[in-house]
């Protein structure tokens, strides 16, 4: 069976990035939240670096709504994670699950009678660059999508975060990250290849305290091939960090496996 690009974008984007999951490190550099034009893009990009999140695990909920012009869904899903190694989550009595390992992508369906079963190869043509399980996790902890230390970038003080543009212009797309002032996070980070007509926007809405590790509160995502727009919203709940975890996952015999062009 093959899946449309809107369908397979759905399906994907709520089995990748329905999980967030923080805790604290000592060396954190905490603002008062005011800009500082003294600061060096160099500085910025230093500091996002110390307040990057430790965590072993996490477990809770996430709602997710999401549209695509056409259809619009909302679905509050439980999520487990252990950090670097897995992200599972499941839909009201199991009608859904994913499962997520560095190197696998996978999900279920009982309403259809379907199953995906595959690495992120697929993910990273879509997005025209490569994907994989770091990536996903940094877009979800509101930390860059790639090491911003390999690269030198110009600053510009906006009147609620800090702008960093590449010096030299990608050849294949272009990125722009915005750093709000006081937890040095995310604001927003935005991916395109205009050429292709592809953009991928991700925007931390807030950010909320879980004792007194800041974390993204609500992450909204943004997703454009061509003609078919997908926004998602995704809103974390409950969560609670580092308690023991497990994973209970297997395909149901029977299931049809989809096939992806």
């Amino acid at each position: 069976m093959q899946l449309s690009l809107r369908t397979y974008l759905r399906m994907a984007t709520v089995c990748s990035f329905a999980l967030i999951v923080f805790s604290c490190k000592s060396a954190k550099v905490i603002s008062d939240g005011s800009m500082d034009d003294r600061l060096s893009a160099k500085s910025v990009v230093k500091a996002h670096y110390q307040n990057k999140l430790e965590f072993r695990t996490l477990t809770g909920r996430v709602k997710i709504d999401y549209s695509d012009g056409e259809d619009e869904q909302s679905v509050s899903v439980s999520l487990r994670m252990e950090k670097d190694k897995g992200i599972w989550i499941s839909a009201p009595l199991g009608i859904v699950k994913a499962y997520i390992t560095p190197d696998r992508v996978s999900f279920y369906n009982k309403m259809d009678n379907e199953y995906f079963d595959g690495d992120f190869s697929y993910l990273s043509k879509l997005l025209g660059t490569e994907v994989d399980y770091s990536i996903l996790q940094n877009m979800l902890l509101g930390q860059a999508l790639f090491d911003l230390r390999n690269d030198k970038f110009d600053l510009s003080i906006g009147k609620d975060n800090y702008r960093l543009t590449p010096k030299t212009a990608g050849a294949l797309y272009k990125t722009l990250f915005q750093i709000e002032p006081k937890n040095f996070k995310m604001d927003l980070q935005q991916l395109s290849q205009p050429l292709k007509k592809r953009l991928l926007e991700i925007k931390y809405e807030n950010y909320q305290l879980v004792g007194k590790v800041a974390i993204p509160n609500e992450v909204s995502i943004l997703a454009i091939e061509e003609n078919n727009e997908n926004r998602i919203l995704l809103e974390y709940r409950n969560i609670e960090l580092n308690r023991d975890v497990n994973f209970p996952y297997n395909i149901p015999k029977g299931f049809k496996e989809i096939v992806l062009e």
